[in-house]
């Protein structure tokens, strides 16, 4: 997958362009834009990232700047793996 271009920029979605100012309005904030880069201003947050039903609360640490918040809230169910028994068989 292509980078994007460097002159652009990493985005960031105009609501949490705002927000990232003021630190208290961060804390423990729902976050819809999975497409966001986490800057370096959300370091030691707590956030809510919606995973597509619920949100999923995320502790931002210095390893996850440059990622994207979507990265960090899993979409899909994990499963144990189960093997298919016979008919009759318990």
């Amino acid at each position: 997958m292509p980078r994007r271009s460097i002159w652009k920029g990493s985005f960031v979605d105009a609501f949490l362009f705002r927000i990232k100012k003021n630190r208290e309005s961060l804390m423990s904030r729902k976050i819809w834009s999975r497409r966001s880069s986490i800057s370096p201003e959300f370091v030691d947050c707590s956030v809510l990232i919606y995973n597509g039903k619920t949100p999923v609360r995320c502790k931002i640490t210095e390893g996850k700047v440059g990622h994207k918040f979507g990265e960090f809230a899993f979409t899909r169910r994990r499963r144990p793996y189960r093997t298919n028994r016979g008919k009759g068989k318990k």
